[in-house]
């Protein structure tokens, strides 16, 4: 299957679009939402990751397929290993058998944990027997997916002394960790960062709580993209805030520099893209180290716009849905693109021309499909496996035929 994709500019360059809940925030609050249950949250993310993780809550013995969700994989096993009288087996996709979980594993075994690997030592999928983990520090290498952190810091304040993580390195991804941080004191979880050392205490209950879920700005960055890209397209998107937890809102200042200017508009909590008269730059140099998912999308704004960019911190794209960075040489080249990558970085020469017609391999990584899309404004594409964006974004196709991309599914 693939998506044929075209664009012919109408009359109309005004459009609304409304993105589901931010899946980073909805799973993150459907885990304490388990370890409390008198939390309420509002607009969840309707992602196939955020309802495979709904469906992992609901079990308490035997297997659980998560399929290509890499945050449920992590987040339960953490939440599995610390509920008493729980017996899983977790598994998934053959790529998520791929990808590595041996950190995590290590550092819930250290609290007390009972984990044991099912067939490759340091991958799942893993037989997990939950029970009461009463030891209270920990040491874990920094520099490697926040994920990991995340799913500790989740189920800390339920441990009976709570938990203090002592990072070491360099922190990959520190606005995940922040949102996790925020989320917890938004429950009324003592807890803090000080430096390289996370602290967080241990809280019985809450009071009855209710929590909005606000639009993903992951999500957003195709917009972004289209705008950039279009002569004159004018996109306001919902459920925005200004001061936001997601780390990837830093597209706003971003993509100043490729012509994109954003308007917040608070008191209908919607952000307003459009092109600005700023001239984009000719090259573009970026640390993506706590921003890693928008990488893809900028690399193929800057093919589309004709610029040199070279974007770096990119070491975690190599263990997602697939190696990003290899995916992304391979496809960009077929493009016409001239690009070299490293184990952490990208970078792409300007290209006068871009091949039409292309068809782009997903890989079955959801943001291969949807970074790529937006070359539509600019030339002929397909995207092969188009249901791919279920992932994390279902209605994404119906979003571009509305701000007028044809989209033929074959």
């Amino acid at each position: 299957m693939k998506a044929i994709l075209s664009y012919k500019k109408s009359q109309n360059n005004s459009f609304l679009i409304t993105i589901p809940g931010s899946k980073s925030e909805s799973n993150r609050l459907l885990i304490l939402q388990a370890l409390y249950k008198n939390l309420t949250i509002n607009n969840l993310s309707t992602s196939d990751d955020t309802q495979c993780l709904i469906q992992g809550l609901e079990s308490n013995n035997g297997t659980v397929d998560i399929h290509h969700a890499g945050t449920a994989m992590r987040f339960l096993t953490a939440y599995f290993a610390s509920k008493e009288n729980t017996d899983i087996t977790l598994t998934g996709s053959n790529r998520m058998q791929e990808r590595p979980i041996k950190i995590l594993v290590d550092a819930l075994t250290k609290l007390g944990a009972d984990i044991n690997y099912l067939k490759n030592e340091g991958f799942p999928p893993l037989k997990v027997k939950g029970k009461l983990l009463e030891k209270s520090t920990l040491k874990i290498n920094a520099n490697v997916s926040s994920q990991y952190i995340t799913a500790l810091m989740l189920i800390a304040p339920s441990l009976k002394n709570g938990l203090k993580i002592e990072l070491e390195g360099e922190i990959t991804s520190i606005p995940y960790i922040e949102m996790t941080l925020d989320l917890l004191q938004k429950i009324g979880v003592t807890c803090s960062l000080d430096q390289n050392c996370i602290t967080i205490e241990a809280l019985r209950e809450i009071k009855d709580l209710s929590i909005d879920v606000e639009s993903d700005w992951s999500s957003a960055s195709y917009f972004y993209s289209m705008v950039a890209l279009s002569e004159n397209m004018v996109i306001t998107l919902k459920y925005f805030r200004k001061n936001s937890l997601q780390g990837d809102s830093d597209l706003a200042e971003i993509y100043k520099s490729l012509g994109v200017s954003t308007e917040f508009n608070s008191s209908e909590n919607t952000i307003t893209l459009r092109r600005n008269d700023k001239k984009v730059s000719s090259f573009l140099e970026l640390n993506l180290n706590h921003t890693p998912d928008i990488a893809q999308t900028i690399v193929v704004t800057c093919l589309g716009l004709g610029i040199t960019c070279k974007l770096t911190g990119l070491k975690t794209l190599k263990i997602k849905e697939t190696d990003r960075l290899v995916a992304l040489d391979v496809e960009l080249s077929k493009l016409g693109a001239n690009c070299k990558i490293t184990n952490d970085s990208i970078e792409l020469l300007s290209s006068s021309e871009i091949n039409p017609n292309i068809l782009i391999n997903t890989y079955q990584d959801h943001r291969m499909a949807m970074a790529f899309a937006p070359l539509s404004l600019v030339t002929a594409i397909e995207i092969k496996e188009p249901n791919v964006v279920s992932k994390s974004y279902p209605t994404y196709w119906e979003g571009l035929q509305n701000i007028g991309v044809e989209v033929q599914i074959k």
